[in-house]
């Protein structure tokens, strides 16, 4: 049998520390699921592991692409279950670490196949939504698929405001003549690894004072010359990421410093709580105090292998 051990919880929470530790105590190797640890350029920003963190356990998936390269959570799908089914030739056990949860549900559940779309469907789309901004991509999603809209609106409605999502969705309506929800849950995507996961959680106050250091520290880091660095490059997808945004606004003179930084930590206690969100959705998630004994945790886990 092999185990995919799996961490899951909000930023700032101590995943890191946990996932070195189960990895040392397991023997075996670390894949990241952090969606914006996988570009080398963008360091501070996304709280990539120490080089003795990296250095205590051997991880993957850690700053192995460029923000200029097209990288979609499909392509880590592929490469991500590669690599796993690579380590379970040597070990029984890999952990999976990250607090994107789209990205933890493609390894744990796969995704929906699509049609290929026309990519002048794709143009014409993302140039009306230029035009005419995110309320274009809602009124095209709520006439071609009522269903899936009504849907979003009810479980998920920070999405309706996600472009890259909308687009996505509209996209496939128009260039299938087809809803986008006709083409969920047909395919059934097996895995050869049984997952364990595991939540770390706080109180709100905790880890809203832990998001609120953690921004404070970067910034001592030097957080400001990195996205000093990234600035030119600003429409990129990859850095439309919490921590560069509001700097860039800083730059574009919209914001003063103290108030970049001070939405910085709001946005990610926000971030935060969307992840808990998500990653609560899942029964199957055994949650832990973060303040919790590792010991306790690995007990936990070595009971379920009994």
């Amino acid at each position: 049998m092999k185990y995919l051990i799996t961490i899951v919880g909000p930023t700032a929470i101590g995943k890191t520390a946990l996932s070195i530790a189960l990895a040392q105590h397991f023997k075996c190797e670390i894949v990241s699921c952090d969606s914006r640890q996988f570009f080398k350029e963008m360091t501070i920003g996304t709280a990539v592991p120490s080089q003795e963190e990296l250095n205590s356990a051997k991880h993957h998936f850690i700053q192995n692409k460029s923000i200029f390269e097209n990288y979609t959570v499909g392509d880590y799908e592929k490469e991500a279950l590669a690599k796993i089914e690579k380590l379970f030739q040597t070990n029984d056990f890999v952990i999976l670490i990250g607090g994107s949860g789209l990205y933890v549900d493609a390894i744990l559940k796969g995704f929906d196949e699509f049609p290929e779309i026309d990519p002048n469907v794709r143009a014409e789309v993302n140039t009306n939504y230029e035009k005419l901004g995110i309320e274009y991509l809602q009124e095209q999603l709520k006439n071609l698929d009522p269903e899936y809209y009504q849907k979003i609106t009810l479980e998920n409605p920070q999405t309706l405001q996600n472009p890259q999502r909308m687009m996505r969705f509209v996209e496939v309506c128009i260039g299938s003549q087809k809803p986008y929800s006709s083409f969920l849950n047909l395919k059934k995507n097996n895995r050869n690894f049984t997952p364990i996961l595991i939540g770390l959680d706080a109180d709100r106050e905790i880890i809203y004072s832990r998001i609120n250091q953690r921004v404070d520290i970067m910034m001592k880091q030097g957080l400001l010359k990195e996205a000093e660095t990234l600035y030119p490059n600003k429409a990129l997808n990859a850095l439309q990421t919490v921590g560069y945004r509001e700097l860039f606004s800083y730059f574009d003179g919209e914001f003063t410093l103290p108030f970049a930084i001070e939405e910085i930590k709001k946005n990610t206690r926000r971030f935060s709580k969307r992840q808990l969100t998500w990653f609560k959705r899942n029964e199957n998630t055994k949650w832990f105090d973060y303040a919790t004994d590792r010991k306790q945790i690995i007990d936990y886990i070595e009971n379920l292998l009994k």
